[in-house]
């Protein structure tokens, strides 16, 4: 007893061998397994979040991007105005074209970042999942509205409504991917709690209590000081007597 009660204490477990609690070894180690999917699946969750962060900010950037491509068809449209200062602000608008065209085309390890595709996102420890709902409807307006330019004051005024449609189709697609990192920060909080409370639980069962432990180690310790002083003491009488016979 006091040998196994010091590889409890050197190994802060209760349960050094099958036989000290078999049942609360096999449930302690599918709380152990429990634990690490959890832990893997709130990795995925965070996985995914930072994926969504990502499609939200180079959003912003085409937001910004038509912005400034609506500005340009109004101003195509100043009377005061000549063809050749239009073409000075159709090259503008096409390159912005260009780049939100290229943004579209981004990928985050190597998974696009504007699919039309939901991503299915891992949310348990039993392989549960959430749908991720793509966001790419912006591509296909913003290529729209590019194909316009505002070369001249007509196709001018068929851009502004356009780019308009084009930041009305990106507004949604924004709203899309803020839905899916506040419904993905739900889960991983949800997973974090999940898991404390595994921890706890599995604490619980195998975890040796440190206090009681010790205290029962000094009283097997004594035990076997004072057994081994009775064994001496016992020993010393017959010696006593060797010692008279010679």
């Amino acid at each position: 007893m006091l040998t196994k009660s010091l590889a409890r204490l050197s190994s802060g477990s209760k349960i050094i061998n099958g036989e000290d609690d078999a049942a609360g070894m096999a449930v302690s180690m599918r709380f152990d397994a429990q634990i690490n999917r959890t832990s893997a699946a709130n990795a995925n969750v965070g996985n995914a979040i930072s994926f969504s962060q990502t499609q939200d900010g180079f959003l912003k950037k085409v937001g910004k991007a038509l912005d400034r491509m609506s500005e340009l068809a109004v101003l195509a449209q100043d009377v005061t105005k000549l063809d050749a200062d239009r073409a000075l602000y159709n090259t503008e608008y096409g390159k912005l074209g260009a780049y939100v065209a290229d943004l579209a085309t981004k990928k985050f390890n190597g998974v696009d970042l504007f699919s039309a595709t939901a991503l299915s996102v891992t949310t348990d420890s039993d392989a549960g999942t959430f749908s991720a709902v793509g966001a790419n409807t912006f591509v296909a307006a913003a290529a729209t509205a590019t194909t316009s330019g505002v070369g001249t004051a007509a196709t001018a005024l068929a851009s502004v409504a356009l780019v308009k449609t084009a930041i009305t189709t990106l507004a949604t697609d924004r709203s899309v991917v803020g839905s899916n990192v506040s419904v993905l920060n739900s889960y991983s909080e949800q997973l974090g709690v999940l898991k404390d409370n595994l921890v706890a639980a599995n604490s619980r069962i195998k975890d040796v209590d440190v206090a009681e432990e010790s205290t029962q180690f000094a009283r097997y310790n004594i035990l076997v000081q004072a057994g081994t002083a009775m064994l001496a003491q016992a020993n010393s009488g017959p010696q006593s007597a060797l010692r008279l016979l010679q």
